[in-house]
């Protein structure tokens, strides 16, 4: 069993990097140093899909390959080590037919539009829990607050739980899980049980946003993952701008609020049925790992000797803690591109969840709406979130050609074009809405459209930033997630407790102001980074760089086709 070659099939959807050095026809050229680093780091990456078990190898000091032995394991694999059958083997998950990927995606997207409707539409139903269980309203806020704190807590456990079983057991424990504890929600007598249910429910609800991503680079290759990436970063705020809407009209009916809940749950129940009869197995090493007790099951004297990378692994309580734990806050001490991302996607995330306090302060204090009304402003949020999913699928139309130039890893700031266009929008937003918001005799339809520029701001930098991250660290982006969900989800579970609070004390228009300042301040980051985010990821003990590399081989090239 050896790795797989380096050869391109039309039919299926192979990485650009095997097609641009292994599509050749006639002999093949002998390969460079570079050349063994693509098809390794290619590999890596296809079979770990951002999870890679091993710690990065140190760069040499002019940064122009990769180590030795890195690249004998390259070139010369272990022959007991089992692998696919060929690049075009169908047990592959990259060699699935696209409309299967899109299938999958699809129940990915499902999955992820349940878990974050969730952490929203509760926030509708707070006059009447605050009344039913006689309650201050800073206690209210908590409902939103704890179950994002459950978001905190997941990825913890979820992230690495796919590592050592595989995505699809984690994804249909945390579900049945997760719809069940909305039992508790809907049953509750007091808040103390609505609050402790609530948290449980995060804390399992976040394994498709943490896994989810994962599970789309196990079966997409970089050219076709864009529009699958635009999709799903779309789902994450289609949830939450979903959820009071659908309660709005739930509490406003003769029903009571705890069907808020219970129209949960049968979302949640369905979203899992579903997720049960048709997500399969993507995780290439435990994909892996069963074939190789397969092959010594049916053949056990000649297979003995026959292994799967997974069971080498140091799977020990502390060899998962240092990967999964210790390394994502590594990474942030030692990462300024991630600390910024991080800081910058923690402002915007912290926002979408304060505009579940905000609105009804704009909308129904000021302008008279009903709980029903004020959900219905939120679909400005979700038409600006699916416009910006479209403008990224038009900023990232070129990358394919980029993949074939670059081997199949392009420069990361080539996604920034994104954020470049979601950044100053996401100020606009910020200032429309609040200085049209505090009148009240300015039209209701006047902040509204501020909406649909807030969500175009929202999507475009969350997409563009995200994709940003998978690039620049490839086989260790799974590590940067992590960090990166953990601190955005503690600081949105933050905003709901003081939002009400600075919109009554400071008003409106400069509550937006100082959130409008603060997006300002972070604005430049994706132009920073597009001048100098070569030379930061250079630096970087994660970031492979390989474009760099490829950077210096293609200027050499030009040179001597010059001479």
């Amino acid at each position: 069993m050896s790795h797989p070659s380096a050869q391109n099939d039309e039919g299926n959807s192979r990485r650009s990097s095997m097609t641009v050095l292994g599509g050749l026809r006639g002999p093949e050229p002998p390969r460079t140093p570079l050349d063994e680093e693509v098809l390794q780091a290619e590999a890596n990456f296809e079979t770990y899909g951002g999870d890679d078990v091993h710690e990065p190898e140190p760069k040499s000091p002019n940064h122009e390959h990769m180590s030795p032995s890195a690249t004998l394991s390259a070139a010369s694999p272990d022959p007991n080590m089992v692998s696919w059958d060929g690049p075009d083997d169908p047990a592959n998950p990259q060699n699935w037919t696209k409309r299967r990927k899109w299938l999958i995606t699809a129940v990915c997207i499902i999955m992820t539009v349940n878990v974050t409707f969730a952490s929203s539409a509760p926030s509708s139903a707070t006059r009447q829990i605050i009344q039913a269980f006689n309650i201050p309203q800073e206690v209210s806020y908590l409902i939103t607050t704890v179950f994002l704190l459950g978001y905190v807590f997941g990825p913890l456990f979820w992230g690495p739980g796919s590592e050592v079983v595989g995505r699809r057991p984690i994804f249909r424990v945390t579900m049945v899980a997760y719809t069940l504890f909305h039992l508790g929600q809907a049953l509750a007598p007091n808040i103390q049980t609505l609050l402790v249910t609530r948290f449980l429910s995060g804390f399992f609800a976040v394994a498709p946003l943490t896994n989810c991503g994962g599970v789309i680079a196990d079966i997409w290759p970089a050219d076709g993952r864009g529009p699958a990436t635009s999709l799903f970063t779309a789902s994450v705020f289609l949830g939450p701008v979903m959820g009071p809407i659908v309660a709005g009209y739930i509490v406003e009916s003769s029903l009571s609020w705890r069907w808020v809940f219970w129209v949960m749950m049968i979302f949640a129940g369905a979203c899992t049925l579903v997720m049960l009869f048709t997500l399969p197995e993507t995780y290439a090493p435990v994909l892996l790992l069963k074939k190789a007790k397969r092959m010594r099951k049916s053949e056990p004297e000649a297979n003995a000797k026959l292994y799967a990378e997974h069971e080498k692994q140091d799977w020990s309580p502390k060899g998962v803690i240092h990967r999964t734990l210790y390394r994502p806050f590594i990474m942030l001490a030692m990462e300024p591109i991630l600390v910024l991302i991080t800081i910058y996607l923690s402002l915007v995330y912290g926002l979408l969840y304060a505009l579940f306090q905000a609105f009804p302060i704009v909308f129904m204090n000021r302008r008279g709406f009903t709980i029903a009304q004020d959900g219905l402003m939120f679909i400005g949020v979700g038409i600006g979130t699916s416009i910006g999913s479209l403008i990224n699928v038009f900023t990232t139309a070129h990358y394919p050609e980029l993949i074939k130039k670059w081997k199949g890893f392009p420069p990361p700031e080539h996604r920034l074009f994104g954020a470049m266009l979601g950044s100053p929008l996401l100020v606009i937003g910020a200032f429309w809405l609040g200085w049209t918001g505090e009148y009240s005799s300015i039209p209701w339809y006047v902040p509204g459209l501020s909406t649909i520029v807030i969500g175009m701001g929202i999507s475009l930098i969350f997409m563009s930033f995200l994709s940003y991250l998978v690039d620049t660290y490839l086989m260790f982006s799974a590590s940067a997630f992590a960090a990166n969900t953990m601190i955005r989800s503690a600081v949105a579970a933050a905003f709901p407790l003081f939002t009400v609070q600075m919109f009554t004390k400071l008003g409106i228009n400069w509550a937006c102001t100082l959130l409008g300042l603060l997006a300002l301040l972070l604005a430049p980051s994706p132009f920073l980074f597009w001048v100098y985010g070569a030379r930061i990821r250079q630096r970087s003990t994660f970031a492979p760089c390989i474009d760099l590399k490829i950077a210096k081989q293609l200027k050499e090239e030009a040179e001597i086709e010059k001479v």
